[in-house]
């Protein structure tokens, strides 16, 4: 496993969430932090495979002081990568806005997943037409500070 260090961290394969995570980054959480008017944060996690941290960007709703993520995929048939890594290696690494921390991330349970569902609705209205293109329940990670 490597040793976590910010600045070395492997940013995502994806050009435009690796633009994005970059200027987010440079700019100490200045800019790059919406996807057309919804918020997104910065997420470090430890790759369940390759054991090297990763970056992606992905948008957030909140749930008290919890961060809340989908692994929608835009309604891929499959989870993204990143969400089966928190599976295996929960504790993971947090830029949202000016701020760095950690958190532990959990899958939110069915019961939970509806409670909040609607907020991410609001959040970004997409997500529904993701879960109606998959025959998969779009799991929905809570981040919670360690």
């Amino acid at each position: 496993m490597t040793e976590y260090d910010p600045a070395t961290v492997k940013q995502s394969p994806a050009g435009w969430v690796s633009e994005q995570a970059h200027l987010y980054e440079e700019s100490n959480g200045a800019k790059g932090t919406d996807l057309n008017g919804s918020p997104c944060l910065l997420l470090d996690y430890l790759g369940r495979r390759s054991g090297e941290w990763r970056r992606t960007v992905l948008i957030y709703g909140r749930d008290g002081d919890d961060y809340l993520v989908t692994a929608s995929q835009g309604g891929a048939p499959t989870s993204p990568q990143w969400f089966f890594s928190l599976q295996e290696n929960p504790e993971v690494h947090l830029r949202v806005l000016d701020e760095r921390f950690t958190a532990r991330a959990e899958v939110l349970s069915p019961e939970e997943k509806a409670r909040v569902w609607p907020h991410l609705l609001e959040v970004y209205p997409p997500y529904a037409d993701y879960q109606k293109k998959t025959d998969r329940d779009i799991p929905v990670v809570r981040l919670r500070r360690v």
